[in-house]
């Protein structure tokens, strides 16, 4: 977590359940968020994401459970007195006003003098790198400016929450990075607990602290980025990851916190159990996979029929077929001189195999 280690809890979701119609955005939700942190709802489209964060700010109010903030139940506190900022995906910039009536405006509603809110103003500016434009016309200046702007808006009242939702989904590739590592920044600088939402997995591991994912309301797995991504949890989580193989197994046999199984008819074993789950699929990553002459020490030793490969500028990506059908992706960093249909060794360490629950 950027900062100093705080561990109170600022935000308290407890059994929440929304319904629009057979629609379920919220399933039983349990989760607690940290003073300070930068904590991420991630899933598909209609996981209950950006619904949930509209529950907290008070734009939608859940059928049951409750929503504390600071200790304290906010049902029926209206979103104005709830002292929380917003950034969307559409910068709802106020094209009347200049960039710094823009960035006063929520100051200026709560009855600020005008003194205090422009020394507010600049400092606001000046923290998401906009010093100097605040007679300028919002209008005018480029996507990644105006998402500034309305970050600096959001901020200003110095918010106990600042809620963002997909707000960076509309921006090129480009600015969407730059913006990416503003984000960060200006978290790390002010201290305020970010609540994000998104449907990128790239966006969600590298600024959060934590990540929720979530798959139709429900929330399957919670943990930091390195954890999610090096050791998910189900199917569904593994899935979610790019290059990440789930492969269906058979024979799981347990002993003496060690287990073994069958893959296509090979046998893997030497996995220590620890808290793995026990299911009928295991998860290994793409770079985990080595192949041709690189897998010759590998502990665990598979084959299969390479079906193709895709270059993807810093690595590419071996598609390999193996005898039961089964489809296992291998990513390198170098070509090896192997063409569509050949016979290609396959290496596994036990320790990059993780049980998963189905």
């Amino acid at each position: 977590m950027s900062g100093s280690a705080v561990t109170d809890i600022i935000l308290r979701l407890t059994c929440i359940c929304k319904r629009f119609g057979p629609a379920v955005t919220a399933d039983a939700l349990s989760l607690e968020v940290r003073r300070g942190e930068f904590f991420t709802f991630l899933g598909p489209s209609g996981s209950g994401k950006s619904t949930i964060l509209r529950m907290v700010a008070g734009l939608e109010q859940p059928d049951s459970g409750h929503i504390e903030i600071d200790g304290k139940s906010v049902l029926g506190v209206p979103p104005w007195d709830r002292n929380l900022g917003m950034m969307f995906q559409n910068y709802a910039i106020f094209p009347h006003m200049t960039v710094a009536e823009n960035v006063g405006y929520g100051l200026k509603v709560r009855g600020i003098p005008i003194a205090t809110r422009q020394v507010r103003v600049a400092e606001m500016l000046r923290l998401v790198g906009l010093a100097g434009t605040e007679d300028k016309d919002p209008s005018l200046l480029s996507g990644g400016e105006q998402q500034r702007v309305t970050l600096a808006r959001a901020l200003a009242p110095e918010p106990r929450i600042l809620l963002l939702d997909e707000p960076l989904s509309a921006l090129d590739e480009r600015l969407r990075r730059a913006m990416q590592e503003e984000l960060k920044r200006v978290h790390a600088e002010t201290g305020t607990t970010f609540l994000y939402v998104t449907h990128d997995q790239e966006e969600a591991l590298t600024m959060s602290d934590r990540i929720a994912v979530l798959n139709r309301g429900r929330c399957v797995q919670c943990d930091q980025p390195e954890t999610l991504y090096r050791r998910p949890r189900s199917t569904f989580v593994a899935h979610f990851f790019r290059g990440c193989n789930v492969l269906e197994i058979s024979d799981l046999c347990c002993s003496n916190n060690s287990c073994r199984f069958r893959v296509a008819g090979f046998e893997v074993s030497g996995l220590s159990l620890c808290d793995q789950a026990l299911g009928s699929h295991v998860a290994v990553r793409a770079e985990d996979v080595a192949i041709g002459r690189l897998a010759a020490g590998a502990a665990c030793q598979l084959s299969g029929v390479l079906e193709s490969v895709t270059y993807r500028g810093t690595v590419l990506d071996y598609v390999l077929r193996l005898r039961d059908g089964q489809r296992l992706t291998a990513t390198m960093t170098r070509r090896i001189d192997l063409g569509p249909g050949s016979t290609v060794a396959m290496g596994i360490e036990p320790q990059d195999v993780i049980l998963l629950e189905d």
